[in-house]
């Protein structure tokens, strides 16, 4: 059973990501009193109870959500099984009705993989794109990320969208060696899509695999991250004892380890400055300075040793809540910065980032 106003504090920023109304969300939070299983005003009954009216509008996309708020943060029951079905089940319906949308599964073997992709050449005769490759962090699923997939294809790239190990649909378990599942998925595409030319989004925990990634497959060019855990969260023992109790019991479900056993399960996870000073590609940052998740030591570290690092820093908690429209354009901006691209939308999006910044600083504005 997880910790009430725990969830509700740390499930703030996936609800504004996502762009779910804050009336919406508020109401709902305002109902949910408990965590117990299916019970009155627990927190799966009451968000899937959401879901389903906004459903029986047909409204999917937006049921979608309300589905993935209730399986947060992970599957530890029937409630929350049952809404992550309802969240898979009902996008699947929202993405049959979008062109060039498409559902992708990867047997591995460790387990099977789940994907969402559009921009994907089938023939010979196709032009084989560059690659946008999305991931979330322990606990968002690959449908909260997949409608960023009608922005790559206005962007003229290929995208997939999926999950890390033990997260939603995806049954490998998370390990030392979860970073070759990047690999394994631009493989998976090699033949419809130009992954020669990958550049990743990968938030929090999946920002980590993707560093790691790119040490060993040169395929990845570039990578956009935020809230990344680089090497201290690993190895320090006092951060680690501070860490909320739904990220260490997110992290023991998801590797398989007891709480009292995880830190020293990850405590070889850590990146060297070897291995970061290999990174010849461009990566951004977007750095929470009251993270209380990531460590100060861990931007420290990329900024010691990762030669073409961009930060985007925020006075802000995990996920910086308060500046989600700001940081997802500035994610945007990156990656067609690290692409070169030289096209209207950088320039536009460029100048609306800069207005965002503007406004923020004229009116000491924190959102």
């Amino acid at each position: 059973m997880n910790d009430i106003n725990e969830l509700k504090q740390f499930v703030l920023v996936h609800a504004k990501a996502q762009n779910i109304p804050p009336a919406h969300y508020g109401e709902l939070l305002g109902r949910i009193d408990n965590d117990d299983d299916g019970a009155p005003g627990s927190w799966a009954r009451e968000w899937s109870r959401g879901a389903a009216r906004l459903a029986g509008d047909g409204k999917l996309l937006e049921a979608c959500r309300d589905y993935n708020m209730a399986r947060f943060p992970y599957v530890d029951g029937p409630a929350r099984q049952q809404a992550l079905d309802g969240c898979v089940s009902t996008f699947g319906r929202w993405a049959a009705e979008q062109p060039d949308l498409e559902r992708i599964d990867l047997d591995l073997p460790g387990g099977r993989v789940g994907c969402w992709a559009t921009g994907l050449t089938d023939g010979p005769e196709g032009v084989r794109k560059p690659l946008l490759l999305v991931t979330g962090g322990i606990v968002s699923i690959k449908e909260q990320w997949a409608p960023v997939l009608l922005m790559a294809r206005k962007l003229g790239l290929a995208g997939v969208v999926t999950e890390m190990p033990g997260v939603g649909e995806n049954t490998l378990a998370y390990d030392r060696d979860s970073w070759r599942i990047l690999s394994d998925v631009l493989d998976a595409v090699a033949d419809r899509a130009d992954v020669s030319r990958t550049y990743a989004v990968a938030l929090s925990f999946s920002g980590h695999l993707a560093l790691r990634c790119a040490v060993s497959d040169q395929r990845i060019r570039g990578i956009a991250t935020a809230g990344v855990p680089v090497g201290a969260f690993f190895t320090d023992a006092d951060w680690q004892s501070r860490l909320p109790r739904v990220t260490v019991d997110t992290l023991a479900r998801l590797t398989g380890a007891k709480p009292e056993n995880l830190y020293a399960r990850m405590a070889d996870w850590a990146l060297t400055p070897d291995q970061l000073a290999a990174l010849d590609i461009p990566v951004a940052c977007t750095v929470s300075l009251r993270d209380e998740i990531i460590p100060p030591a861990d931007p420290d570290l990329l900024r010691a040793h990762v030669r073409k690092l961009s930060l985007n820093t925020y006075d802000d908690v995990h996920g910086s809540p308060r500046h989600v429209t700001e940081t997802r354009l500035w994610i945007i901006v990156s990656v067609l910065r690290m692409m070169g691209a030289r096209t209207p939308q950088r320039a536009f999006l460029e100048g609306l980032l800069a207005v965002l910044r503007l406004r923020r600083r004229l009116t000491g504005s924190r959102g």
